[in-house]
């Protein structure tokens, strides 16, 4: 059976590369969508219009010479260099519906389009007409408008689906968390078990098929304090460095001390020679902005390891036009920034002379505030890039930032899955849960879920209960 995808303009919007995602089907694209396209691509919102420039790019690709007629039939999509996940598939066919040309019949029950959502209406009747007029094939409509897809089912469009191309995992329980957790005795697991003394370091070494979902940089610990840090893996064995559970907890960054045991796991990464990336994931209170803050501040101005701290998040869409504002760009952003400043406070609050103190890191330390959406096409060397509310961030949006960083840099990644406000994402296709389990296996990246909420007893109880 024929299946025919219909996009809905959202799709292209939250990837500009998702017409490859739909292997040997194929592709419809309604006129409306091209001009909804057409209208967003000079908006003032930089990621939004940038994405519509890529998708207008990849439908002009690929529709290359061909003819009117041709084009309504159908292009082939080829796929060989082009693949969205890098897998080869048999090519494709985009279409180009010219949804003004559909006329009211008596047995398509199209929607009225007098109103004000006149455009999701033109789509949904595009999948109708295509159901009517393709009763061999299956017709989908695809897209991640909610009350969209309740309208089109309403209408009696048979198959409506999210985009689900984005998505690397089916719940998000199954997300690294940066540790293996047993309850009782790791040790109570194993057949047999190999210790090597390597100094003062003692490695265990564990067969792999005790510990099969297991990535370096990760630890493995239990409820008899017990904690291993996973330095090797091989065809048939995972090393196991044996670290003392007081070492982990007596570690300090610019006089922070971490509370929990999370953190401490999170302290031993951010300090971890090996690594260029870290992702730090958690709910509000956890730490992770103090923790991130606390160790660029120690790395900068005691270590010397960067020449500057940079600190970016996304801005909402009342901010996008922050360059028409006046003052620096430190002064424009200050009020989607404020937590770093409020985790300066705490790391020096008890100074003598408190705002003076903040003034006098904030210069030495050489930190620069940043919006993430005038970060593309820079390059960031012998810098420390700290990226805050990831969670909002399509996965578009997350790689072209950390494809700027450049040499002797390394890059943190901030967010709370449980806070987005970004109405076409979800915890399961946000660009923070993709670039967790993207890089989980990549030997320079760490993750890490600091799970306790120190922040306050309100704080906590806010959390788990409200």
């Amino acid at each position: 059976m024929e299946k025919i995808y219909v996009l809905d303009t959202n799709v292209l919007l939250h990837d500009p590369l998702a017409i490859y995602a739909f292997a040997e089907h194929k592709v419809v694209i309604p006129m409306t969508v091209l001009e909804e396209l057409d209208v967003i691509k000079d908006r003032r919102e930089k990621d939004v219009s940038r994405e519509a420039r890529i998708a207008i790019n990849t439908i002009d690709k690929i529709v290359g010479d061909a003819t009117p007629k041709e084009l309504q039939a159908g292009v082939p999509i080829q796929t060989a260099n082009n693949d969205h996940d890098g897998d080869q598939h048999s090519a494709g066919s985009l279409a180009v519906f010219p949804d003004q040309q559909i006329t009211l019949t008596d047995n398509i029950p199209f929607l009225n389009g007098n109103h004000d959502h006149v455009n999701d209406n033109r789509i949904i009747n595009v999948g109708l007409s295509l159901q009517a007029t393709h009763p061999r094939s299956s017709v989908c409509l695809v897209t991640k408008d909610i009350n969209m897809r309740i309208k089109a089912k309403g209408s009696g469009l048979e198959k409506v689906e999210d985009y689900r191309k984005d998505r690397v995992l089916d719940d998000l329980d199954l997300m690294s968390k940066g540790y293996i957790q047993f309850t009782d005795s790791f040790w109570s697991t194993l057949d047999s078990i190999k210790t090597e003394a390597h100094g003062r370091y003692t490695v265990h070494v564990i067969n792999k098929n005790h510990l099969p979902n297991i990535y370096l940089n990760m630890f493995v610990i239990d409820d008899e304090d017990f904690i291993g840090f996973v330095v090797n893996i091989d065809q048939e064995h995972v090393y196991l460095l044996d670290i003392n559970k007081q070492h982990l907890m007596n570690q300090n960054f610019w006089g922070i001390h971490p509370r929990n045991l999370e953190q401490a796991m999170a302290f031993y990464l951010l300090r971890h020679e090996n690594s260029d990336l870290m992702v730090m994931t958690g709910p509000a209170g956890s730490g992770k902005t103090l923790l991130a803050l606390a160790y660029g501040l120690q790395v900068t101005m005691e270590e010397k390891r960067f020449n500057k701290i940079i600190v970016a998040r996304s801005t909402p869409p009342m901010a996008e036009d922050i360059g028409f504002l006046p003052g620096t760009e430190e002064e424009k952003m200050a009020p989607w920034l404020a937590a770093f400043d409020d985790n300066l406070e705490i790391l020096h609050g008890a100074d003598e002379h408190s705002f003076s103190s903040i003034d006098y890191v904030k210069q030495k330390a050489n930190i620069q505030f940043k919006s993430l959406n005038f970060m593309r096409g820079r390059s960031f060397n012998n810098a420390l890039i700290i990226i805050d509310e990831a969670q909002g961030l399509t996965q578009f949006q997350l790689k072209s930032i950390v494809t700027r960083i450049g040499t002797n840099s390394k890059i943190i990644v901030l967010g709370n899955l449980a806070q987005i406000d970004n109405k076409y994402i979800t915890p399961l296709t946000s660009g923070l849960t993709y670039l967790v389990e993207k890089s989980k296996s990549f030997k320079y990246a760490s993750v890490m879920h600091v799970n306790g909420i120190e922040r306050s007893r309100l704080a906590e109880f806010a959390e788990e209960n409200l």
